[in-house]
């Protein structure tokens, strides 16, 4: 069982993430974005889903707010949900949440490479 509630975010955001970052966890991680996440943040995490139209648009996943989230911080929200968002404990196991962590990280960088990432180019 999930420890904390909806309300407990600090305590929640002390949690680390207990997989290791391997392209399997990656692929595992955007395969589950793009069944779960994608209709309400988009291909690369901006707020852009198909079903934006219908809804209030989420906010984007590429701003620096996000990303300085805490890898427990974003598991709480993708267990526990937030603001509009449902949670969403039911529908992903705890292992995909966390590779789900791992590939917005990876989401983020894509649009945001470091200078050691473009010198590996």
């Amino acid at each position: 069982p999930y420890p904390y509630a909806a309300d407990e975010v600090d305590a929640a955001s002390r949690q680390r993430n207990p997989l290791p970052r391997t392209r399997a966890n990656l692929v595992r991680g955007q395969d589950r974005y793009n069944t779960f996440c994608i209709v309400c943040h988009g291909p690369a995490g901006a707020g852009d889903g198909s079903v934006v139209p219908q809804f209030p648009r989420p906010p984007t996943l590429q701003s620096e707010k996000v990303r300085d989230y805490t890898d427990g911080r974003i598991f709480h929200v993708i267990t526990k949900g937030q603001n509009l968002m449902p949670s969403y404990a039911s529908q992903i196991p705890e292992q995909d949440r966390w590779a789900i962590v791992h590939y917005l990280r990876a989401l983020y960088r894509s649009k945001h490479p470091t200078p050691a990432d473009l010198r590996k180019l």
